[in-house]
């Protein structure tokens, strides 16, 4: 059924051009939030939660300008599977490439951590290209083998490697090629909330998942932030800002601190562009953590 649905809907709609795909994302997004009501109660209740300072006609604003903004991320991940490279550079263009070549020429691998925020995937997919290093995704597989092979071959043709976020320790003891630039979904809910680093996130007690600043640590990967601008409807930039160079002279919690604070302001900013949909605080803070971590467990081994 998988196969399917990829050959007879999936791969021809990414064959079509962006002017049509965009006609599809508008009837999609009736279909999505009148006919559907696809995750509204997470998307109101997350946004009402995060903004207890706008009015009820503000956040109906701010989720009726994300659903629309969901619809086109659903056929801009579709197209990716068809695109061609010229196009995807013209799509998504990284505007600082200079900034890790620094990194580059002196034999240093880099962590990035970024966001849910406008279009992650095609950001992710066209950075290979751009830069100097090897980019590398940390992801969470789907279920679907089938799906999860079309994803690695399609990602794949551009040069990006994925690793499961299951093996990402083994991966980075055996890495050994040319400096690469590890991206990280730094915004994800954390599998175990006794191993993250809590804080307060849009107005909310959240737990930070801690693999950024725990690899950066242990390897003296200088931590990047990677922020994704949309310009118009389809095409996005991909800019860089140094976070730290030293990451093992600063405090525990400090690199998850700062960029947990940048992404807060870039959400505050637009808040449209990040995925509100998600179940971001579905988990909760251990009683026994009283603070935002004990020191005791954030040098515990956490994705």
């Amino acid at each position: 059924m998988r196969q399917v649905l990829y050959y007879l809907l999936i791969k021809p709609i990414s064959l079509l051009p962006h002017f049509i795909l965009y006609r599809i994302s508008d009837l999609l997004y009736l279909v999505i939030y009148y006919l559907l009501g696809y995750r509204k109660e997470v998307v109101f209740q997350n946004l009402k939660n995060s903004f207890p300072e706008k009015t009820e006609k503000e956040i109906l604003q701010i989720a009726k300008k994300f659903y629309k903004h969901l619809c086109d991320l659903v056929l801009e991940s579709i197209k990716t599977f068809g695109i061609s490279e010229k196009e995807l550079i013209k799509r998504c263009k990284v505007r600082n490439p200079e900034l890790l070549k620094h990194y580059f020429d002196q034999g240093k691998s880099i962590i990035v951590p970024a966001g849910h925020y406008n279009n992650w995937e095609l950001a992710a997919t066209a950075s290979h290209i751009q830069i100097a290093h090897q980019s590398v995704g940390a992801f969470q597989p789907m279920k679907s083998d089938f799906f999860n092979k079309i994803i690695y071959k399609s990602r794949g043709k551009f040069g990006l490697k994925l690793v499961p976020l299951k093996k990402l320790k083994s991966f980075f003891e055996s890495y050994d090629h040319e400096p690469m630039a590890m991206l990280f979904g730094a915004d994800q809910c954390p599998r175990n909330v006794n191993r993250a680093y809590w804080t307060t996130f849009l107005n909310q007690d959240t737990g930070v998942m801690f693999g950024s600043e725990k690899y950066a640590k242990q390897y003296d990967m200088p931590v990047i932030f990677g922020r994704i601008f949309k310009m118009k409807r389809g095409y996005y930039e991909f800019e860089f800002s140094v976070i730290t160079d030293e990451p093992r002279s600063t405090a525990v919690g400090e690199i998850s601190e700062a960029h947990t604070r940048i992404l807060e302001q870039i959400i505050i900013e637009k808040p449209e562009y990040w995925l509100w949909s998600h179940k971001r605080w579905k988990r909760k803070r251990p009683a026994s953590t009283t603070h935002k971590q004990d020191d005791s467990e954030k040098g515990k081994d956490q994705h």
